[in-house]
């Protein structure tokens, strides 16, 4: 997945997670370790995989909700594959060095204490700026010592810098995680005090000229030829990430590059915040029932639930007093079904404009963002930033671009033709506004023909798709694709809030391969939205403990989909259902890796470009008829989904397939343009660019009030700079690789079983250890085809 593809040419790297690898680990790893892949959801800057800040990615939401930050690859929390017991006994983190970082500090910093599995229960605010202090100067001396003492060699080399890597990955990855899932004021003083330090430690890891030295000259010794081909993989991307850190920069350029970078960290930091607090301050109170006429019951439920929360203790979902957010769950709901077009626009407007007026405006934030990641691409010796992001992915910047312009192009028509049915539609139902039909009225009048041409509706739905039932189909799904089982472990790790779960991973013999988290619900007051996949440990030799060869590595899946409510069940709809298969196909690449070299195991190492491949390829089994009829099951009459609803979903699989291409694909193009071609404090402002965008990619203009950008978070608080496109991307991989499964015969249960397991031993196995390019060829047996996913979407016919 590195190079040339069939259909555009070189790929890169995509999601959630992980850019990568060593020395730029320094500061790639670094900056690496914190970066959750979002399904449109996650995010985190370059660090989420999945990212996925907000489902833009999705066929399933219109709109796009936050995702998490990517702005550093992964999360290395690292935990040490030790047994239950063993793990009561003894922790595992940083042990060696705990002593002389415990002395320094209050014997009560939970970030400083031995532990296996991160503290999540015990860590508050106060523990942060002592904590990380102490272990930042550790860390600095033992830079020096590294420094000092460094070899061209493995053990004097890679294996010293991997576990200082990892010491503070674990410390900094649970604090970040904890401000994504329990943010507070105090959390947030806390992180933004000590960030900077932080950041100036990753700064000085990343230019270490003795460390990008010893990887030269193992580059260059005779000994090159009998690396592993992980082993080579980890110190090429180390010599590139190192030049891309500033390594090669004269003092006083390389003085200039880590000022933009502070700068840049503390910019991305605040658009993040200012999309939460700017998405808290909103909430519609309503009290008169004619207000919110045709809502599911599902969604006065929440509203209900919600004006609980804000002090209306008499609330019911029959009678009221109901309060809106712009939350997924709760936006989504009045945006599909609420008939009053007034509360329709009004939430739309609000939700569109977001972050962009007084305090919390994000339009200066933006502005400087982009001025100074072009003087970051002018200081190394790029044209742009554009071109800087696509040095680490399998994409150059044209290709991209073609590929997007040969979605578009496919897309174009049928997305005439979409709207052009919206407004017949709405016309033979009376509706006044059917020749006029505004933005907040698409979501409306297209759930409204959905129901009517597939006779689906999907609140009525819900009722099938109950969590728990989902989750043990998702499970008994993985154990027949790749021989696994997935069992409960809550209690065995500390969690964060009491909805989260734990599992433990074992292979077919019982033998525990790896552990994860997962946190389901909307907690609008103190979680991101979005949905997103994070490392919390790696697979790593190195850092393996006496009686283990290798640590196991752990993973967390975080969702925002609607609570249980009352006593009924979290009931999902089938975009839910999909999201959260997106976001355990993430974790399973880096749950199930093979690969022994933490530094480029799992997710790790991965071109942006393809780390999508396995999340998309996971959403198509929705759709698999054994599946779906195993997870569709009635919470409370055990009833399976009927048949003809079952046909029904798959038909309108492709529903307003050319808008929803489209959409995305205004996502990318505008992101590859404010990066590559938009001159900021030029003639042209980033709204100008926006809608010069969208004259190609969006049937109906956006408004000129429209300030999507600033709540953008994908390429302004999270790793997709530059790399949106890796959506479409990856999508072209995934699809592909799914075509292999139906090339087999979905109904031949011994040939999914075979190819399946085929997918695990490459795509799943493999890691960043070797090219994206020659993992899938090795799957897939050639190249990739853009067809599969234009024959999925329902566009070939018009490409």
């Amino acid at each position: 997945m590195r190079r040339k593809i069939t259909f555009v040419g070189s790929l890169g790297t995509t999601t959630r997670v992980i850019v990568v690898v060593a020395m730029a680990i320094v500061i790639s790893l670094v900056r690496s370790f914190h970066r959750p892949l979002c399904s449109s959801s996650s995010s985190t800057p370059k660090h989420l995989l999945k990212s996925r800040i907000c489902p833009l990615w999705s066929p399933s939401f219109l709109f796009c909700l936050p995702l998490p930050p990517r702005s550093t690859l992964i999360r290395h929390s690292y935990l040490p594959s030790v047994s239950p017991a063993a793990a009561h006994r003894r922790g595992s983190f940083c042990s060696a060095t705990l002593p002389s970082l415990m002395s320094t500090v209050s014997d009560d910093n939970p970030l400083l204490k031995d532990f296996v599995f991160p503290p999540f229960d015990a860590i508050d605010a106060s523990h942060v700026r002592p904590g990380m202090r102490a272990l930042l100067k550790k860390l600095d001396s033992d830079l020096v010592e590294l420094e000092k003492t460094v070899e061209p060699s493995w053990p004097k080399l890679v294996e010293p810098l991997e576990k200082m890597l990892d010491r503070l990955s674990v410390v900094w990855g649970a604090v970040n995680h904890l401000k994504s899932v329990k943010d507070t004021p105090e959390l947030r003083s806390a992180i933004e005090e000590i960030q900077p330090e932080k950041v100036e430690f990753d700064l000085k890891l990343g230019q270490s000229k003795p460390i990008y030295n010893a990887f030269k000259a193992i580059r260059e010794s005779p000994d090159w030829a009998g690396l592993s081909d992980a082993q080579k993989r980890i110190v090429e991307s180390s010599l590139k990430e190192a030049v891309l850190s500033g390594v090669s920069l004269e003092d006083s350029k390389r003085e200039e590059y880590n000022k933009i970078q502070q700068e840049l960290t503390k910019l991305s930091r605040k658009f993040e915040e200012n999309v939460l607090d700017a998405t808290k301050i909103y909430a519609r109170l309503v009290t008169d029932k004619k207000e919110i006429e045709g809502l599911p019951a599902t969604a006065l439920g929440l509203a209900a639930q919600t004006a609980i929360s804000k002090g209306h203790e008499n609330a019911t979902a029959e009678n009221g007093p109901w309060v809106f957010t712009l939350d997924a769950p709760s936006f989504m709901s009045v945006m599909q079904h609420a008939k009053n077009r007034a509360l329709r626009r009004e939430v739309y407007d609000v939700y569109i404009t977001r972050s962009s007026v007084g305090k919390l405006d994000n339009t200066p934030v933006i502005e400087q963002i982009l001025k100074l990641r072009l003087e970051k691409a002018k200081l190394l010796g790029y044209n742009n930033y554009a071109e800087v992001s696509m040095a680490t992915k399998m994409a150059t910047v044209s290709k991209a671009e073609e590929l997007l312009e040969k979605l578009r192009s496919a897309s174009w028509n049928a997305a005439v033709q979409d709207m052009e049915d919206l407004k017949q539609f709405a016309k033979s139902k009376g509706a006044p506004e059917a020749d006029g039909l505004n933005h907040w009225d698409i979501a409306f009048w297209s759930e409204r023909l959905r129901e009517s041409k597939y006779d689906i509706n999907e609140e009525e739905l819900r009722p099938y798709f109950s969590l728990p039932k989902v989750m043990d189909g998702l499970f008994n799904l993985v154990k027949m694709l790749f021989g696994i089982d997935v069992e409960a472990a809550d209690g065995l790790a500390p969690v964060w809030n009491a909805d989260v779960r734990f599992y433990r991973i074992k292979d077919l013999s019982g033998k525990p391969i790896s552990y994860f988290y997962f946190d389901p619900y909307s907690r609008p007051a103190e979680k991101r939205g979005g949905a997103w996949m994070d490392e919390v440990v790696a697979r790593s030799r190195v850092l393996s403990d006496d009686k283990n060869s290798v640590r196991l590595p752990i993973a967390h899946m975080v969702c925002n989909q609607m609570p249980p409510v009352g006593d009924k069940p979290s009931l999902m709809t089938f975009r839910e259902v999909e999201t959260v298969f997106h976001e355990f196909g993430h974790a399973l690449q880096h749950m199930l890796t093979r690969q022994d070299e933490g530094l480029v195991a799992g997710i790790r190492g991965i071109e942006w470009d393809a780390v999508e491949l396995p999340s998309q390829f996971m959403e198509n089994w929705c759709y698999h008829r054994d599946t779906l009829m195993s997870i569709a099951k009635h919470y409370e009459t055990g009833e399976t989904l009927p048949e003809e609803i079952y046909q029904k979903l798959l038909a309108a699989r492709t529903f307003r397939a050319g808008t929803l291409s489209l959409r995305q694909l205004k996502f990318a193009t505008v992101d590859l343009e404010l990066h590559s071609k938009y001159v900021p404090g030029g003639s042209e402002s980033i709204y100008d660019v926006d809608r010069r965008v969208s004259e190609k990619t969006q049937v109906l203009a956006p408004l000129e009030e429209d300030r999507f950008l600033c709540g953008f978070s994908h390429i302004f608080a999270g790793g997709y700079a530059a790399g949106y496109y890796s959506y479409k991307w990856a999508e072209v991989l995934s699809a592909d690789a799914f075509s292999a499964f139906e090339d087999a015969g979905l109904n031949d249960d011994k040939a999914v079983r075979e190819t399946g397991k085929r997918f695990r031993e490459t795509i799943l196995a493999l890691g960043g250890g070797k090219a994206p390019l020659e993992v899938f060829v090795e799957f897939r047996g050639r190249e990739p085809s853009p067809e599969p996913l234009l024959r999925h979407n329902g566009l070939l016919q018009t490409a």
